[in-house]
């Protein structure tokens, strides 16, 4: 039996993917790429309670994709980098486990096309 390869995700780039797997969470990570968020401002940006964004935000720090941090009353989110690192490296080394296995098929392809090639039967001069 071969082990499928595509279904070995690490466990912390499991976590962001599945904290990116809510379209909400993705949301807030577009809007975090332009700068610092006050947790109030996110929800409206969602269109939903402070605390249903409070619920996607422990999601997304848990898989260190954004981080927060509370001045007086005001909650502050960013991005942290660190998570999307992980999942970029992860697609990374999918990729290139995919383009060298696609290069090998190539190969076997472009011999088993030689091969047909010489084997064929050579048409009758006239």
């Amino acid at each position: 039996m071969v082990k499928c390869m595509l279904n070995h995700v690490p466990r912390d780039a499991d976590q962001v993917f599945h904290a990116l797997a809510d379209a909400n969470r993705r949301a807030i990570i577009e809007r975090l790429t332009r700068g610092p968020a006050a947790v109030s401002e996110l929800a409206r940006l969602l269109g939903v309670t402070v605390a249903a964004t409070v619920q996607h935000l422990k999601v997304l720090q848990a898989s260190e994709l954004v981080r927060s941090e509370k001045a007086g009353r005001v909650r502050t989110c960013q991005i942290d980098p660190s998570g999307l690192r992980r999942a970029e490296e992860w697609l990374r080394l999918q990729r290139t486990t995919w383009e060298h296995r696609l290069d090998r098929l190539g190969d076997v392809l472009s011999e088993n096309a030689a091969d047909h090639a010489t084997d064929a039967p050579k048409e009758p001069r006239s």
